[in-house]
């Protein structure tokens, strides 16, 4: 069963000689940068290895959560609810957005109190949240048995459909102006007086005197060549959307055996609620230190393997002839095969939890590379050591809902426009100045 099926999006033709800015990757991320910056009247080129939103744009949730961020991210994030809620009027198109509410259950009376304290993050934005007792749950999803205490519901909370996301964004960022190229990989950046002028692609060079570089698992793999060591790692998260169902919850929950968020179509998208699989690369180990603070806190939800990945990225070279095919262009999707036993095992728990589900049939299953952090926050930030240089990448499983609003932040960065919210938590350098780097739990 092939999958995603992402919404068709057909690139330019033509290669532009020069523009202000060329942002590198079509995802989520990418696309929202794109359409900021053009909609300022910057002129920008989106370029893409593959299709827009193949990767992880297209295998994500579609939720559009504030509820249970890092605190670090509420504020950009409270800014991200705002501009879904305009979204489709803006670009005139269907992104799938709807404000419909999450639900994240608790276990006991320890989750209960840790999910109230966490919703003191949401009382400066006067988002309505509060705590459900378990009848009140079962009231709002009759029929199910979730055997929690309670739960915290923030209805200010929403989804999107990912496979529309994307293609639509971009669509409307070409309607303002700007170029967007796919099968057009980025082999790198060039640089005149230490300062960025340009990106040579497969298809050519365009000068320029920004980048950005929002590419997803790729990021590391790119700023490495040019010396900007990002760290960076991958997990895999596996999903699968059932056929149409009659009735059922409009709100999207989170339950720790799994989670689930009603699709456009009708059906259900469904994933386990904390498990994802880590397969041993050459960057685990090289990034084992910088990883290990959330090694510590998030252990019980990762199934580390040692498969055929590992020999995979052994074979990518780190560096490359920018005149010469780029690693970029030999793979340009990541498409990894999703984990039949955890999808049977989130399944199984969803319909003994939640008699509706007995009756859902799967129509699609797959799987998606999410890139993180060592603090699970993004990297919206410019880099110091190449002036031009842009990175926003990062988003460890969050850049879905967030995605606009970290466009409008990077493309206020890159234009030097006074930030919409504070940057400092998502700069680059805090990997390289001394900075501690920690897990801050979303309660």
């Amino acid at each position: 069963m092939p999958g995603p099926f992402v919404d068709p999006f057909h690139g330019d033709a033509e290669l532009p000689e020069k523009v202000d800015v060329v942002v590198i990757g079509g995802g989520i991320i990418g696309t929202s940068t794109a359409l900021e910056l053009a909609e300022r009247g910057v002129s920008v080129a989106l370029c893409e290895k593959g299709g827009i939103g193949h990767e992880q744009s297209s295998r994500n949730w579609g939720w559009v959560r504030i509820s249970r961020r890092d605190p670090r991210e509420v504020p950009l994030m409270a800014e991200a609810l705002r501009l879904w809620q305009g979204m489709d009027a803006r670009i005139g198109r269907p992104t799938g957005y709807t404000r419909a509410g999450i639900v994240f259950t608790c276990a006991d009376d320890k989750s209960m109190a840790e999910h109230e304290r966490w919703g003191r993050n949401l009382e400066p934005y006067q988002l309505e949240h509060h705590m459900l007792s378990a009848r009140e749950l079962e009231e709002m999803m009759p029929g199910s048995a979730f055997d929690v205490k309670g739960a915290l519901y923030t209805p200010a909370d929403g989804r999107a459909e990912p496979q529309k996301a994307a293609p639509a964004i971009a669509e409307a960022a070409r309607d303002k102006g700007a170029h967007v190229l796919t099968e057009c990989a980025v082999r790198g950046i060039e640089t005149a007086g230490g300062r960025v002028c340009g990106v040579v692609t497969e298809r050519g060079s365009i000068a320029c005197s920004s980048v950005v570089l929002a590419g997803g698992a790729w990021s590391n793999l790119f700023s490495g060549r040019f010396g900007i060591d990002l760290p960076q790692l991958k997990v895999m998260n596996t999903v699968v959307r059932t056929k149409p169902l009659e009735g059922g919850p409009t709100q999207a929950l989170w339950h720790k055996d799994f989670a689930f968020r009603k699709r456009r179509d009708g059906g259900y998208t469904v994933a386990s609620g904390h498990e994802n699989i880590v397969d041993l690369v050459p960057a685990s180990f090289r990034y084992a230190k910088a990883f290990l603070p959330a090694l510590k806190e998030e252990w019980r939800s990762l199934n580390f393997r040692l498969a055929g990945r590992f020999l995979d990225e052994v074979r990518i070279p780190r560096n490359w002839a920018l005149d010469e095919a780029s690693p970029f262009e030999y793979a340009r999707v990541l498409d990894p095969k999703p984990s039949k036993v955890m999808t049977d095992k989130f399944v199984s728990a969803l319909k003994r939890h939640y008699p509706f589900f007995e009756q859902a049939e799967i129509a699609q299953s797959w799987a998606g590379y999410i890139d993180v952090t060592p603090d699970a926050v993004p990297v919206i930030s410019p880099v110091d050591a190449i002036p031009g240089f842009h990175i926003a990448t990062g988003f460890s499983g969050h850049g879905f809902g967030i995605g606009p609003a970290a466009g409008k932040l990077m493309a206020d960065l890159v234009t030097g426009r006074t930030p919409m919210v504070d940057p400092a938590d998502f700069r680059f350098s805090r990997f390289s100045d001394g900075s501690k780097i920690e897990l801050i739990s979303g309660f």
